[in-house]
């Protein structure tokens, strides 16, 4: 029987059983590896949301063949997802996997699906660098811009637009965070700017007193390269200390799971520029599409005023999935070999944008810059005021000029050697 998550009510049933019969050969199971508990538990309810919408777009059905589904919850954590990812493999028998959803989880999914040659495993919105820039695995699949490609942009901007010259940082202490403020700092080092200070917090650890107590004062603004719960513990303590200083936004900083969370805190980031895949307010016809399907395909009570960045991380894949899948009639025999190279060679007509896939099967895409406003419905939004096109893994770089730079962590970005000095 097929299995529809359509609120976040409906959500709390985390692990679905799989059929106990056989799989019919007009059957393909899909498993959605998603983080429901967590940090980023809201944006993953909403990634279930965006899987389930695309889905009710084709009936469940792809070249004559229903499509199941088996949400497998993760609390991103690498060890976890490993684990429900080998249950939806060994138990729920999946043909496919989307996900995961955070930095950490996708490395260990890049392993994990170098396990299972004969599936795919399509990314769900986690944004590591290393997931398919080290050693890729030769059927995992991402169609979303890394967390460095996300940061990309925005340094620039504040630079050039701005006149933000000297910053200190506070981002998350793992993967996703380093990739996301590796981005922006290459953009913005590159850009003249100057990072002073810089401060890692671990995921999911809600006391920012220490750091906030360290912030300089003499800095023209703070990027925050945090999301999800701990970008609202930040905030809010953040304004109970009464810091008054500038805002920069990583890429998860100001998504949707963020604007709309209960309480005064979120009104620190009135003003505060951002980047990543998507502008809320943006009038292309495609995007625009995807925001009604998205808003008439759930009551109000039961989403976010308009999709998130996670919610937009699992649609697009499961987009692509379709896509792929039509082509090839449907076809997983061989070792899913056809589904692959329908996927591999895929153009993506994407909310977003045309999506398409290099060589380590990762996407290059558009990067959008914006500001959080007051928005028309009374809640709080994005407007876009700048955007870069075919932003590529490397950033614009050679492969050898991106690798020399190192792989993301704490200290990566040199700042003198950015700017040549």
């Amino acid at each position: 029987m097929r299995k529809t998550l359509l609120g976040a009510v409906a959500l709390v049933a985390l692990a679905l059983p799989g059929s106990a019969l056989a799989q019919s050969n007009n059957t393909i199971k899909i498993g959605i590896l998603v983080a429901l508990e967590g940090a980023f538990a809201t944006g993953g309810q909403d990634g279930v949301r965006n899987v389930e919408m695309a889905l009710k777009q084709i009936n469940h059905t792809v070249a004559g063949k229903k499509i199941e589904t088996v949400v497998a919850p993760t609390d991103t954590k690498p060890d976890t997802t490993v684990r429900q990812a080998r249950k939806l493999i060994e138990q729920d028998k999946v043909d496919i996997i989307i996900g995961p959803l955070s930095g950490s989880e996708g490395i260990a999914m890049r392993d994990f699906a170098k396990t299972i040659p004969d599936k795919v495993v399509i990314n769900g919105g986690s944004g590591a660098l290393e997931t398919t820039w080290v050693d890729p695995a030769p059927n995992f699949y991402r169609f979303n811009l890394d967390g460095a490609q996300w940061g990309y942009g925005l340094g620039n901007y504040v630079v050039k637009t701005k006149g933000w010259k000297k910053v200190a940082t506070i981002a998350a202490d793992y993967s996703f965070g380093y990739t996301n403020f590796m981005g922006f700092a290459i953009d913005y080092c590159k850009s003249g700017g100057d990072i002073v200070q810089r401060f890692w917090q671990p995921l999911g650890q809600s006391d920012f007193g220490g750091i906030i107590a360290q912030l300089p004062n003499d800095v023209d603004a703070i990027y925050l390269g945090l999301g999800g719960t701990d970008a609202i513990n930040f905030l809010n303590q953040y304004q109970q200390a009464g810091e008054k200083t500038r805002l920069i936004g990583g890429t998860i900083m100001a998504d949707q799971t963020v604007l709309t969370a209960r309480g005064r805190a979120k009104e620190a980031l009135k003003g505060t520029p951002t980047s990543g895949p998507f502008a809320s307010d943006s009038t292309d016809p495609a995007w625009v599409s995807y925001v009604k399907l998205y808003q008439d395909s759930f009551p109000a009570a039961q989403r976010l005023p308009s999709p998130s960045l996670f919610g937009l991380g699992y649609y697009v894949p499961t987009i692509a999935a379709i896509k792929a899948l039509e082509e090839v009639g449907g076809d997983l025999s061989n070792g899913q070999a056809k589904f692959k190279a329908a996927l591999n060679k895929i153009q993506l007509d994407s909310p977003v944008g045309k999506l398409t896939l290099n060589e380590n099967r990762q996407a290059t895409g558009t990067v959008f810059v914006t500001e959080v406003v007051d928005g028309s419905d009374g809640n709080m939004t994005n407007k876009m005021v700048a955007k870069t096109e075919n932003v590529n893994q490397t950033l614009g770089m050679t492969p050898e000029q991106y690798r020399a730079i190192g792989l993301p962590s704490r200290d990566v970005v040199d700042c003198a050697k950015m700017r040549g000095g």
